[in-house]
C-alpha cells in the first residue's frame, strides 16, 4: 500500500498557486486511475483505490503547507504505514520550469511543506519535486509561488500532469531515476 500526497494550500484563490501544483497531480491521478470521491480525513481529502496493481491513498492536507507533516503522520499512523510508502508531489523553485526531479530522501530544501513532512515522519520517503522555475525581477519567492500560473503554463502544466499520470507505473516500482528521466524526455 502506498500514499500518495500532494502539497498545496486548501483556499479556493490559491487553486492555480504555483505553490499547489502538488494538489494538481493528486486531482489529476484521482481522475485517470478513478479513485474514490474525496473525503475530509485526517485534516485533508482523501481517496483510495488501484494504481495498475497496486493499493493506494492520496491525499491533499488541509493543514496548509507549512503544515503538512501533521495530515500525513497522522494517517500513516492509522494505517500502519512506513515512512519509505510514502511519495510526495511538490513544487520546486530550484528546478526548471516543467522539469521533474524524483528522489528518495534528502534535505527539504526551504520548501516549509517537505520540512513539516520531515518533523513528524523523519526524511525517508520519496519526493517528486516538480519545477517551477525562480522567480524574476527580483519578486520575492513568497509572492512567486503564490502567484497564479499564467496561460501559457497552464498548458505546460497539463502536459506535467499527463507524462506523469501516464508514467506512474515506474514512480510506484520507486525506480525513480527512470521515472525522472522518461518525464523530461517527453
Amino acid at each position: 500500500m502506498l500514499l500518495l500526497v500532494g502539497l498545496g494550500n486548501p483556499t479556493p484563490d490559491s487553486e492555480n498557486n504555483r505553490h499547489n501544483i502538488g494538489f494538481k497531480i493528486i486531482d489529476a491521478i484521482n481522475k485517470k486511475f478513478g479513485l474514490s470521491k474525496q473525503k475530509p480525513k485526517f485534516k485533508g481529502l482523501l481517496t483510495t483505490g488501484n494504481v495498475g496493481d497496486q493499493k493506494v491513498y492520496a491525499i491533499k492536507p488541509l493543514t496548509f503547507m507549512n503544515n503538512s507533516g501533521i495530515c500525513i503522520r497522522e494517517l500513516i499512523e492509522y494505517f500502519k504505514l512506513d515512512a519509505e510508502d510514502v511519495i510526495v508531489f511538490h513544487d520546486d523553485l530550484d528546478v526548471e520550469f516543467g522539469k521533474i526531479k524524483a528522489k528518495f530522501g534528502g534535505s527539504n530544501a526551504g520548501h516549509n511543506g517537505i520540512a513539516s513532512i520531515d518533523k513528524f515522519i523523519g526524511k525517508d520517503y520519496s519526493r517528486v519535486r516538480i519545477g517551477i522555475g525562480k522567480p524574476k525581477d527580483k519578486m520575492e519567492v513568497s509572492d512567486f509561488v503564490l502567484q497564479n500560473f499564467d496561460e501559457d503554463e497552464m498548458l505546460v502544466l497539463e502536459k506535467i500532469k499527463n507524462n506523469i499520470t501516464d508514467s506512474i507505473s515506474i514512480l510506484i516500482d520507486k525506480k525513480l531515476d527512470l521515472f525522472s528521466s522518461t518525464i523530461n524526455n517527453k
